[in-house]
């Protein structure tokens, strides 16, 4: 009567289990890292287009997010901040509607867009323009100028009507 024997390439014996177990512990490690870098990815906010083919963009309502609209800032023409009453960035709850308008013809070029978040950008072409910002029934203006090398930044706040503007 013959024995059936076992094929060796197939069916492996482990030669040892202290290998097996770590790399079992590699494998999961690796499994829980890649999930919480996953977890603490950080996305752009999306880009808007306007009709009239001005994009831009807003958020920052995360510490993520609020440090990601500082860095991509210098890479726009145009940036906005919204400032509650002195308190710092405007909580997500209150928005903020932005409106630009070429300040030679009137043109609108952004109208009655709802912030995302504290932080603004826009890709306004060189000009100059008059940005305003409402929030909660109140309106404050800034005029801003684009240049052909130089970006322009706005901070809009509603402690009695104040604020800044700048170009850079």
């Amino acid at each position: 009567m013959n024995t059936p024997t076992l094929d060796r390439s197939i069916a492996r014996p482990l030669s040892n289990p202290m290998v097996a177990v770590g790399n079992l512990m590699a494998a999961s490690l690796l499994a829980v890292v890649a999930g919480a870098a996953h977890a603490s990815t950080t996305y752009n906010p999306p880009i808007e287009m306007t009709k009239a083919g001005i994009e831009y963009m807003s958020g920052g309502t995360t510490p993520d997010e609020a440090k990601l609209m500082k860095v991509v800032e210098p890479r726009w023409p145009a940036s906005f901040e919204f400032d509650a009453k002195g308190q710092g960035s405007v909580p997500t709850g209150a928005p903020v509607k932005v409106t630009v308008r070429d300040a030679g013809s009137g043109a609108v070029v952004l109208n009655d867009v709802t912030a995302g978040g504290p932080y603004m950008v826009a890709r306004l072409d060189p000009g100059r323009y008059q940005v305003t910002a409402t929030r909660d029934g109140q309106t404050v203006s800034r005029d801003i100028e684009v240049g052909r090398y130089t970006t322009a930044h706005a901070v809009f706040d509603w402690s009695g009507g104040t604020g800044v503007a700048s170009s850079r």
